[in-house]
């Protein structure tokens, strides 16, 4: 038999299965509208750069799945930069497994990524974008490995991988 609680608790429990797997259209970056960067482009043009996908996360703070990115296992010597505007971001030197499913730093190369508040979801975290075209990237969170303690946990989609000759 159906019940109101059974059918309230069936589309709230849906609805957070969807939002959890992208389906909700999110928001606009914060720094999109507060913000100057220096690469900027129109919303037609972002499209037209990148991929469904990586629109989806750069320029709407989507998530890929976890364990979805070939960058998560990459370990060859290189630079991961923003898949938004090239702009090199994080060394392979400073990337470490952190077991979560996404590509994990400890540190950004120098002048490489900005960061905001994130509140939603009902927490605070700590949000990373490109400093140069304000692409979102993922969150910084502080349970990582020394020497810094961060764990910078970045989309796959946000990151383009450049091998560097041995």
């Amino acid at each position: 038999m159906t019940t109101r609680r059974h059918l309230l608790w069936t589309a709230g429990t849906g609805a957070v299965a969807a939002l959890a797997a992208g389906l909700f259209p999110r928001r606009a970056p914060a720094a999109a509208a507060s913000e100057v960067f220096e690469v900027g482009h129109s919303d037609a043009e972002w499209r037209a750069r990148l991929t469904p996908q990586q629109y989806a996360v750069l320029r709407q703070e989507g998530t890929e799945r976890p364990f979805s990115s070939p960058l998560d296992k990459e370990h060859r010597a290189g630079i991961f930069a923003c898949a938004g505007c090239g702009l090199p971001l994080f060394s392979s030197k400073t990337k470490f497994d952190s077991g979560t499913g996404w590509p994990s730093f400890w540190q950004p190369l120098d002048r490489a990524v900005g960061t905001r508040q994130d509140r939603r979801y009902g927490m605070l975290r700590t949000e990373v974008h490109c400093r140069r075209c304000g692409g979102h990237l993922g969150h910084v969170f502080d349970d990582g490995p020394p020497p810094t303690g961060l764990r910078y946990c970045m989309n796959g989609l946000a990151l383009s991988f450049t091998q560097q000759p041995a």
